[in-house]
This record gives C-alpha cells, sequence and structure tokens, in this order.
C-alpha cells in the first residue's frame, strides 16, 4: 500500500507528573523526555508502521528544532516531503498524569504545508491508496484528494468547509470541543463520520456505536492515541476494510498507544 499524511509538526517536551498542577500550585516530574510529535507526525509514524512506509507532506521550521525533528521522522520510515520554513517550530508542553491523561500547552503557530508551493512534489498524492488531512490549507487539501481514499480530522472544519471536497471519512471527537463535528457543517457531507468517545468507544455514522478495543497491557499515556486512531482507520480504508473493520483497527491503534511512553514506543506494528 501506498499512504500519505499531509500535516504539521510539534517538538514536544513530556513531563509525567503524580497530577496534573492547580493554580498556583508547583508539582515535580517524575520523569521527562522530547521528541518530535503533533497530529500529522504521529499519524504518519503509525501509518508508516501498518503499510511499510508513509509519504508525510508538512513544513518544518529552519531551525535546530526543525532538524532535529527531520532526523528523528526520518529514522520511522516516514518519507518526507518538507521545505524548511523561515520560522522556528512549533512546541508543546505536555503533563502525563498518574491516569495517563496528558494536558498539552501548545507555543506558536502551527507550520502548514502550502498546497501552493511548488517546491513540494504534490503530484505524488495521485493515485495513493489513502491520505489522511491533518493540517494544511485549501490547496493542500485539494491535493489530498488525489489519493483514492481521503480521511480527515474535523479540528480543520475552516479550511475543510473552504476547499469543499468529498471526504471519504471524518474524524472527530465526542469529549474534545476542538474536534466536534455536526451534521450540516460540511458541503459536500462527508460519506462516514466518525466519533471517537475514549473508553465509551464512539460512534459511526450511518452506522451506529462501536465498542472500544481491549488494551493490551496498562495505561501509560494517552498522547497519541487519537491519532494514531486515525492513522490505522486511513490505513483499514485503504486496503479496502468495511467502515466497520477500518474502525475496529482504528481502535486497536489507539489502545496499543496508551500502553506506551510517548506517542510511537507501542504503536501497533501489524494490522
Amino acid at each position: 500500500m501506498r499512504v500519505a499524511v499531509v500535516g504539521h509538526v510539534e517538538w514536544v517536551e513530556f513531563a509525567r507528573v503524580e497530577r496534573a498542577p492547580r493554580p498556583g500550585e508547583i508539582v515535580h516530574a517524575l520523569e521527562t523526555w522530547q521528541e518530535a510529535a503533533g497530529g500529522g507526525a504521529v499519524a504518519a509514524a503509525q501509518l508508516a508502521r501498518l503499510a511499510g512506509s508513509c509519504l508525510f507532506f508538512t513544513a518544518l521550521g529552519a531551525d535546530e528544532l526543525g532538524r532535529r525533528s527531520r532526523a528523528e521522522l526520518g529514522r520511522m520510515n516516514i518519507e518526507l516531503r518538507a521545505i524548511p520554513e523561515a520560522e522556528t517550530t512549533r512546541r508543546a508542553f505536555t503533563h502525563i498524569d498518574e491516569t495517563g491523561e496528558r494536558t498539552i500547552t501548545v507555543l506558536g503557530e502551527k507550520l502548514r504545508p502550502r498546497g501552493g508551493d511548488s517546491r513540494l512534489p504534490w503530484h505524488e498524492l495521485a493515485g495513493l491508496d489513502a491520505a489522511y488531512f491533518v493540517s494544511g490549507d485549501a490547496e493542500a487539501l485539494h491535493h489530498a484528494r488525489l489519493a483514492r481514499v481521503l480521511v480527515a480530522t474535523a479540528r480543520e472544519l475552516p479550511t475543510l468547509r473552504e476547499a469543499g471536497v468529498q471526504l471519504d471519512a471524518l474524524v472527530g471527537s465526542g469529549e474534545d470541543e476542538g474536534e466536534l463535528y455536526h451534521h450540516g457543517e460540511l458541503e459536500p457531507a462527508p460519506r462516514v463520520v466518525v466519533t471517537t468517545s475514549a473508553s465509551l468507544g464512539g460512534w459511526i455514522q450511518p452506522g451506529g456505536p462501536f465498542r472500544p478495543a481491549s488494551l493490551p497491557g496498562t495505561v501509560v499515556d494517552a498522547y497519541g492515541c487519537g491519532d494514531s486512531f486515525a492513522g490505522g482507520l486511513t490505513f483499514g480504508l485503504g486496503r479496502g476494510d468495511s467502515v466497520e473493520e477500518a474502525v475496529a483497527l482504528a481502535a486497536r491503534c489507539g489502545a496499543a498507544v496508551m500502553t506506551g511512553r510517548g506517542p510511537y514506543t507501542a504503536q501497533l506494528d501489524s494490522p
């Protein structure tokens, strides 16, 4: 299979704490680490594990963190299609509490790939089995539509409305206000809408509820769970699975990530 992601990268600093700090409180980190992450990077890594490789159209900061991000992502079978921007890499700080829940603070704006940038080989998207759109401009989304199957996140509704392309699937959240989707918000309407609700599973429209996958271990860290779910869904639909089968694979991807530190250590390797 040939798959791709169009999206962004963030340099994320993680701190494991006994609990997230309350206003005015100081907490001490039990463990810290940092790595290239963000929605686009995590989904691309999950797709690369399932498909063997993944094209990743993105923008990287023209700074040391951008160079480190390029090197780290290149070691994950991610085929980067990235032009350094004359800007600094977006950063994020993430607390991981005793339940594995993540609380994120972002610093700076997303560096989004632009569809009008002729330095990026957008033609490579034509004929791919599947593409997942995480972020970018409307023209980048039109390029992503060149793939046979196109999945997108509800977090980018303004861009999806502007582009007006037909989505094969839209992935949203019933718990995160930034990823809520209501019927009629996009024209044309997505063929399938998948709404996740953490441990409750979620809902497929049209279709109905789906159950969460069983955890393959102890919950360690929820960071990257949703992005890996989307990567698994994209892979399944691109492979020709039914919607129900693709969602079941996506749920397994999300559950697997929760049992490892950070977004990559426990991602599902085999579909």
